[in-house]
């Protein structure tokens, strides 16, 4: 069975005065940058998991959702619902929070690797001095337990790790994955916002930088040549490239992933090619 995204929405935070998953984000919002990301990373669904009654923003193509069926029991209630929503199709799933803006699909699959290797049922980063269960893998299974125990009144992230078996990943086994320490050396993925102040300064910051390529009949008289710039989604890396993305260009993201979507987020490393649609690159 593939792997499975699950990214929990939340609901209204008192602290930003709104839905964190509403906040925008280079065109989109957290939300949609959250689902893409994850959906980058595995090859398997990606479901969100909302509050009941919750409005969502626009989601990137495939996503479904889930409602949480309870209000006010925390987010591993959501755990629950994400993991049961995807049983069916997934063993395992990478779970995680909505306001992540700097995730990276690097360290999502580093996660998930983890489970093949140690055989554990959930895959726990400790990471920059924190636990991170809300950027963690976790069997699919698991879900039927955690209902159990927050029947039984215990609604802490960390009620698990006595009841499962549980490995975990500190800063130096996760920055040695190669590309983890390449794309992402401060482990900045699970830096979450939740504060307006927060969230000015994370806006503030400088896109991820990347490489645009030009093939084909886009490559012009000067022939291919890679630009290295910065760009937030792939509307940004096509006008980095100087180009303008409508029905008649496609790009592949790292060799393997075509797409045409503007909003579609990029990361730290990524290396755009851009080809002809009608030539067939």
């Amino acid at each position: 069975m593939t792997d499975a995204g699950v990214v929990l929405a939340g609901g209204r935070s008192s602290r930003m005065g709104r839905a964190k998953a509403d906040l925008e984000w280079h065109g989109s919002t957290f939300l949609y940058r959250t689902c893409a990301v994850v959906g980058r990373a595995l090859d398997g669904p990606v479901v969100v998991v909302a509050a009941p009654g919750q409005k969502l923003p626009d989601l990137p193509a495939g996503v479904t959702v889930a409602e949480d069926p309870v209000e006010g029991l925390g987010p591993m209630q959501g755990v629950a619902a994400g993991l049961a929503a995807v049983a069916d199709r997934a063993e395992v799933a990478f779970v995680c929070s909505t306001d992540m803006p700097f995730l990276h699909p690097a360290f999502v699959r580093r996660v998930l690797r983890g489970m093949a290797d140690t055989g554990a049922d959930m895959v726990l980063p400790v990471a920059r001095g924190f636990r991170q269960p809300l950027a963690a893998a976790y069997r699919t299974s698991l879900a039927g337990l955690i209902t159990k125990l927050i029947g039984e009144g215990d609604l802490r992230p960390g009620m698990l790790f006595k009841h499962c078996t549980v490995a975990q990943l500190d800063d130096a086994q996760l920055l040695a994955d190669s590309s983890v320490a390449r794309c992402d050396p401060e482990l900045e993925s699970v830096v979450n916002v939740n504060t307006p102040e927060e969230y000015e300064k994370a806006r503030e910051r400088p896109a991820p930088e990347i490489t645009v390529e030009r093939f084909g009949a886009l490559a012009g008289k000067d022939g291919h040549r890679p630009r290295t710039g910065r760009a937030a989604t792939l509307g940004e890396a096509a006008e980095l490239a100087g180009l303008v993305l409508d029905r008649h260009i496609v790009a592949a993201v790292n060799g393997d992933q075509v797409t045409r979507e503007p909003l579609l987020p990029l990361a730290t490393g990524d290396v755009v090619a851009f080809l002809s649609a009608d030539a067939g690159g």
